[in-house]
């Protein structure tokens, strides 16, 4: 960490916010734990870490916006099962972006897995990138914030802190896949294909 410096942590958020295997449950408190050395600075550490972030959070926005909710109408007539949802489910998605977009991604960037794909729902649905930006940067920057301070305050004992985030972290992966199956299996279209 120390030798990759501040720009080696953003680009790693941002492979990670691109790449949601890459986890910052790892690269944060490690960055972290540089800062308890000494050789970086933690206010540098969890600025680099939310830019690095950002840049991917914005990168999945600009491109579900370039996409569009319209244009993806077709797609999910055809592939519909496999993304356990239709044209309804986006227009409940809508509604929902309506009422309570800027708390939903906000929390859902405090999130594993939920946290690297909340920008595409948000791009979608045309959220206005302002605040969208606004609501990404205060929970990403708490997410980066909270890792990276566990990371400093100890030190050296990282498998503590992967104790703890690492379960947590699988059992919600777990939850999300049970959940994707089990929507598989009894997904049923709400309205005819036109």
């Amino acid at each position: 960490m120390a030798q990759l410096g501040y720009a080696g942590i953003a680009l790693l958020m941002l492979a990670e916010t691109v790449f949601p295997p890459i986890p910052s449950e790892v690269i944060m408190p490690l960055a972290g734990m540089e800062a308890a050395k000494g050789t970086l600075s933690l206010p540098g550490i969890i600025a680099a870490g939310t830019a690095g972030a950002m840049a991917g959070n914005s990168l999945w926005y600009g491109l579900a916006r370039w996409v569009g909710a319209d244009r993806l109408r077709s797609f999910i007539d055809r592939h519909g099962r496999w993304l356990t949802l239709d044209w309804s489910d986006v227009e409940r998605g809508r509604d929902l972006f309506a009422r309570g977009g800027a708390g939903f991604v906000c929390l859902g960037r405090l999130l594993p897995t939920i946290r690297s794909i909340v920008s595409i729902p948000a791009g979608l649905l045309a959220m206005p990138f302002g605040r969208f930006f606004l609501w990404s940067f205060v929970g990403t920057s708490a997410w980066t914030s909270l890792l990276a301070g566990a990371g400093a305050l100890l030190g050296q004992h990282h498998d503590k802190v992967a104790g703890v985030i690492g379960p947590i972290s699988t059992g919600i992966i777990i939850a999300i896949a049970i959940w994707y199956i089990w929507r598989v299996m009894t997904w049923k279209r709400d309205r005819p294909n036109e």
